[in-house]
């Protein structure tokens, strides 16, 4: 058999065909899945590492599963049926289901978005002290116009290849939370048993922190998002086996990003509070960061900003898109960042928007901005046990996906993972609108 020499070494041809392939789909599942590691998921993982120690890493490995699950299913879908989810939901549940849908997602995303820019916010302080700026206010509503236009033009201006590219570089750039874990010289034997063996506690407190750990991995619009860039990126049955292998990296990277949020805030904060006698309580993701500084030194406060606002602008610059996409689907309007504004007003017009709302909404004295925050996250509560049935009742009709549909093993573990996530959901979004419950 003929070889092709590659970095020097003597490598078969359908191997090497196989990394090239690889390499040229992959990106909507590494992509999706690290977005997903915003300022709320961002917060959670510092307060579960804060409040409860190393006690909640094994949690991350079954999560890992649940979100691989859910992720390959929206793909699978993409490649074998070349539409979007919400052109799927419209055409096979009609448009009264897809009208509601779609109102509660947006309203929903409006309040994320406005999340996303109070992540950028909340990183100003720390880079404002360390570059020593005398008006950390004009710093904070400077450095959200900045993102707010850098998220804008980065998206509008560029290809979908360039813009992958860009979104590549913010995964990338978590890699700053793996280093500020090893700079706080964690107790590694302690991280690595309690990885492997569960530490459950009866608490209230730890109960409510497992749901919002196990809530902030899968969220609503990811599923959009990612089918919409598998089928807007061409793929189709015959190469799936790679956009499987590009979601399977994406839940592991991501989850292995949290593991480290959880190690770097549990080997300070945590270690910190058990002797301390005023503890240090994290109510903001900027609190992490100012905590770790004293802790652990200025150098980690700086790699744990850092990370925080790139996931701040990364998760501003996609979610914001996931959502244009899905209502031009739903609509029947132009879409996909290869099109000029000209060529895709609605597009482009509902990105601005919901992108000027939500950085505006965080400059703004005085917005109402932990209501928004609230009724957002009370409104993905709402909607993410419907889009799961939705979309487990689509990839089973076998007139949309032929031999794709999922086998009988795997339907049991979709299956469970939609009860278990719709359940603890519900429950998170219950203790947030009705707090004496469970008192």
């Amino acid at each position: 058999m003929s070889t092709e020499i590659v970095a020097g070494r003597f490598v078969r041809p359908n191997v090497f065909r196989s990394i090239i392939m690889f390499l040229s789909i992959v990106g909507p599942g590494i992509i999706t899945a690290n977005a997903d590691n915003d300022v709320g998921g961002i917060l959670t993982y510092s307060q579960a590492g804060a409040q409860f120690g190393y006690s909640m890493l094994w949690l991350l490995v079954p999560i890992t599963v649940a979100l691989v699950v859910v992720q390959e299913m929206c793909a699978r879908m993409g490649a074998v049926t070349g539409k979007g989810l919400a052109d799927l939901i419209r055409e096979n549940f009609g448009v009264r289901v897809t009208f509601w849908c779609l109102l509660l997602f947006v309203l929903g995303d409006i309040g994320n978005t406005a999340t996303e820019f109070a992540g950028v916010a909340s990183s100003a302080p720390i880079f404002g002290g360390y570059l020593h700026v005398p008006n950390l206010e004009a710093f904070k509503i400077a450095l959200v116009a900045a993102a707010a236009v850098f998220v804008f033009m980065t998206v509008t201006r560029g290809s979908a290849k360039l813009l992958e590219r860009i979104f590549f570089f913010f995964c990338f750039v978590y890699v700053a939370y793996i280093v500020s874990a090893f700079v706080v010289h964690p107790a590694w034997h302690d991280v690595l048993h309690q990885s492997i063996v569960p530490h459950i506690q009866a608490s209230k407190a730890y109960v409510l922190m497992v749901i919002a750990v196990i809530g902030t991995t899968i969220s609503p619009w990811m599923q959009f998002y990612i089918q919409a860039a598998v089928v807007e990126k061409g793929i189709r049955e015959g190469d799936y086996g790679y956009s499987r292998l590009d979601v399977v990296t994406g839940g592991i990277w991501t989850d292995v990003i949290a593991y480290f949020i959880i190690v770097s805030c549990a080997a300070t904060i945590y270690i910190h509070n058990i002797h301390a006698a005023h503890p240090i309580v994290v109510h903001d993701v900027g609190d992490v960061a100012v905590a770790l500084a004293p802790l652990a030194g200025k150098f980690a406060a700086l790699l744990f900003a850092l990370g925080l606002l790139n996931a701040a602008v990364f998760t501003a610059s996609i979610l914001p898109l996931s959502t244009a996409y899905y209502v031009c689907e739903a609509f029947g309007f132009e879409r996909g960042v290869d099109n000029r504004f000209s060529e895709a007003p609605v597009f482009y017009g509902f990105y601005l928007a919901l992108i000027v709302i939500g950085a505006g909404t965080v400059i703004i004295p005085g917005a109402p901005l932990l209501g928004i925050i609230f009724y957002s996250q009370v409104l993905n509560g709402v909607l993410l046990p419907i889009v799961l049935v939705l979309m487990l009742l689509l990839i089973n009709n076998k007139r949309l996906m032929g031999r794709w549909t999922n086998s009988p093993l795997f339907n049991i573990i979709a299956w469970a993972t939609v009860i278990i996530v719709g359940a603890l959901t519900l429950i998170s979004t219950a203790q947030i609108v009705f707090p004496s419950l469970g008192s």
